[in-house]
């Protein structure tokens, strides 16, 4: 019975699913340290850690994008259209984590002050299940 459940979760698809979702976390968060880094000469806090999070999330989308198309989930699009109705799914799903994230990030970072890259990291683990789900069940069904 477990040896079922593992083998159903440690498949090709999860464990690439998870190494490239560790990389694309580590392009979000280092993405954003250095906007942020950046950023806090020329902006306030609040401004730096919300202007940093778009950064963050533009850059970790479009590697997370390429990455589960290619190799986690082995996307076959055929034209343009099917192309485009795919990205625009992903794009959609990860619009909704961001939402989460970005509210994330504001309660915790911003009205209770706990330090932002923690809150950051924190908040990846949330946004990792959430996206598999989105991608899993709507964006790259086969």
């Amino acid at each position: 019975m477990v040896e079922k459940i593992v083998a159903k979760l440690l498949n090709r698809e999860t464990i690439s699913y998870l190494l490239f979702g560790v990389l694309a976390t580590v392009v979000s968060i280092g993405s954003y340290y250095i906007s942020s880094r950046i950023l806090i000469n020329f902006i306030g806090y609040d401004e730096t850690v919300m202007c940093s999070n778009v950064v963050s999330w533009v850059c970790a989308v479009a590697f997370a994008y390429v990455t589960n198309k290619i190799w986690v989930f082995q996307s076959k699009t055929k034209g343009l259209k099917d192309l485009l109705r795919e990205m625009s799914a992903f794009v959609g799903a990860r619009l909704f984590s961001f939402g989460f994230e970005m509210a994330w990030m504001y309660i915790t970072a911003i009205l209770i002050g706990i330090n932002d890259t923690i809150c950051k990291i924190l908040a990846q683990f949330a946004i990792v299940v959430m996206n598999y789900v989105f991608s899993k069940l709507f964006i790259f069904k086969k």
